[in-house]
């Protein structure tokens, strides 16, 4: 008689229960992100009542100051929070266990990016939801206001950006194995690298690295960018494409690496 036993559990699925629940059980992921909502409450209120004592050069609506709050505060913690996620096994040693589980590790790495892109996406569109709110009480009432078309694409740009940031960070954890490098190069790669080669190659080359793609995914076709000052060259919905190619280049990096070194 043929005895058949049923494994549950197991595959992608069980890797992603699995790597859900690490996500949510260790404190720096809750420090991180209630750290990004602070800041964006913080800059979007000095931003609101700059405006209201007017001292804001040019005048922006809610849902400006929640794209220009993303780049230069809030999207920091997204990048510790995702750097963690992955690197935080190799310096705890938990790494080995953790391929023990789940032996495949494109599967670990898929798992991975399958807890950060949810996740990280609604918190974006909640952090510029809260954003938007918080400037559009305490600016004046003669500010410019937020349309409907305008909040949206604010916060699904961002609630984008974040996850496909997420990811990309998750893949360069892979390749490095190190907190402090994959900060660095993630920081290198959004800001200072683009806008030396747009200095010195060609100005319109920072349009497609991540941050300036995600800015340009936050805002309506047509409509001036309130950080770079100009119009995109590109819709947003290519905007968002673009962080999508980063973020897939960047996790098949850190499978292959994965794939080829001992934990």
């Amino acid at each position: 008689m043929t005895t058949t036993q049923v494994r549950a559990g197991g595959g992608l699925s069980g890797a992603v229960a699995s790597e859900w629940t690490k996500f949510w059980s260790v404190r720096s992921t809750w420090w991180s992100l209630a750290g990004g909502v602070l800041l964006m409450l913080l800059y979007s209120g000095v931003s609101g009542l700059s405006q209201r004592f007017g001292d804001s050069e040019p005048p922006q609506g809610p849902h400006d100051i929640v794209v220009n709050g993303s780049i230069y505060l809030t999207e920091f913690c997204v990048i510790a929070v995702a750097t963690l996620f992955v690197t935080s096994e190799y310096a705890s040693g938990s790494i080995r266990s953790t391929l023990q589980w789940v032996p495949v590790r494109s599967t670990l790495a898929l798992a991975k990016a399958a807890v950060l892109v949810p996740v990280l996406f609604a918190y974006g569109v909640v952090v510029a939801l809260l954003g938007m709110a918080t400037a559009a009480v305490l600016m004046p009432g003669a500010a410019l206001t937020t349309t409907f078309g305008d909040g949206f694409a604010a916060a699904a740009g961002l609630g984008a950006y974040f996850a496909l940031l997420g990811v990309l960070c998750a893949g360069i954890g892979f390749a490095l194995r190190s907190a402090a490098g994959t900060i660095v190069v993630t920081m290198v790669l959004l800001l200072p690298l683009p806008m030396l080669l747009s200095a010195y190659v060609a100005p319109e080359i920072m349009n497609y690295f991540p941050a300036f793609a995600g800015l340009n995914g936050m805002v309506p076709a047509g409509e001036t960018n309130p950080l770079l000052g100009g119009v995109s060259p590109y819709s947003p919905w290519v905007g968002v494409l673009i962080c999508l190619v980063w973020a897939a280049a960047g996790l098949f990096l850190g499978t292959s690496v994965l794939k080829r070194r001992d934990a």
